[in-house]
């Protein structure tokens, strides 16, 4: 289990825990080390700023922040820079994510109260797309926000639970991974549908700087009696887990790189790719965070 499933699932899944979408958690005053990390007295601060800041520029009609005209001149700190695993702790106790399959993301919809599809920052932020709507709020009546941002209005869609999934089994069938956030752990705030133009993706994936997110619960495998080889799979896969052999012609998944978002199945015409706990395969057991292969 992650990381998160032991200090908050109880080791069980963190995002399955119903206590972990509280509305005390809310109103509850962080700790010392929490406020230090957010700047925020409260896990609402937090999300209110969020979402004035990150949220809702998204959808065309309010600014990003600006930068302090300053900040520039301002003088280097003193203190030494944070190291990978300082920065991926305060990530952690901000805003952190893990890979969901499919089923599990339809395990959270059924079980929380209201759902939001809003605009999505980093889509904007990466491509400059207004409205770009693949993030998916809970509970956002609890902060006490809907209503004040009126010239975006329809980038607020509540969605009922078949609504919300019909549209996840969409972007599952475009080869979109599914992601669930934290706003300031363990509160859970949302869920999210992330390529080449989510900004966490990015720079976990990409640029392989200090992670944002966990990978799943799971990894994926195929069944070779079942593979034909057509290699479609391999075209969704946003991690370059899979490889073809000319030998077998079949799909090989490679578990130290599969993130276990599950996305390939939807592409599989033979039903031939299967989700197993990470936990079976020794070689991906422990990898949560960290690359298993040398840039």
């Amino acid at each position: 289990m992650c990381k998160f499933c032991m200090e908050h699932g109880e080791g069980k899944q963190w995002y399955l825990q119903m206590k972990n979408y509280y509305p005390e958690l809310l109103h509850e005053e962080l700790n010392a080390e929490q406020q230090q990390v957010t700047g925020a007295k409260t896990r609402l601060e937090w999300n209110l700023g969020f979402f004035r800041n990150f949220v809702m520029p998204g959808s065309g009609k309010y600014p990003l922040p600006k930068k302090p005209e300053n900040a520039e001149a301002a003088p280097a700190a003193s203190r030494p820079p944070l190291s990978e695993d300082e920065i991926v702790a305060n990530n952690m106790v901000e805003h952190f994510g893990q890979v969901l399959p499919i089923e599990d993301v339809e395990r959270v919809i059924d079980s929380v109260d209201s759902i939001t599809r809003m605009p999505c920052g980093c889509r904007y932020i990466s491509t400059g797309q207004t409205n770009a709507r693949y993030c998916f709020g809970f509970s956002i009546d609890r902060f006490g926000i809907l209503g004040q941002f009126p010239e975006a209005s329809a980038s607020l869609e509540t969605l009922s639970r078949e609504e919300a999934k019909k549209l996840f089994r969409y972007f599952d069938q475009e080869g979109l991974m599914h992601s669930i956030w934290t706003g300031v752990t363990p509160y859970v705030v949302g869920l999210c549908n992330c390529d080449h133009d989510c900004i966490a993706y990015r720079t976990t994936i990409e640029s392989r700087r200090p992670a944002d997110f966990f990978r799943a619960e799971y990894i994926c495998e195929v069944d070779w009696e079942r593979c034909t080889g057509c290699k479609t799979c391999m075209s969704q896969c946003q991690f370059g887990a899979q490889f073809y052999s000319s030998v077998t012609e079949k799909v090989y998944i490679d578990p130290g790189r599969c993130y276990g978002c599950g996305v390939c199945r939807a592409a599989c015409p033979n039903d031939a790719i299967s989700i197993i706990p990470r936990e079976k395969r020794p070689v991906a057991a422990d990898l949560w965070l960290n690359h298993p292969y040398p840039k």
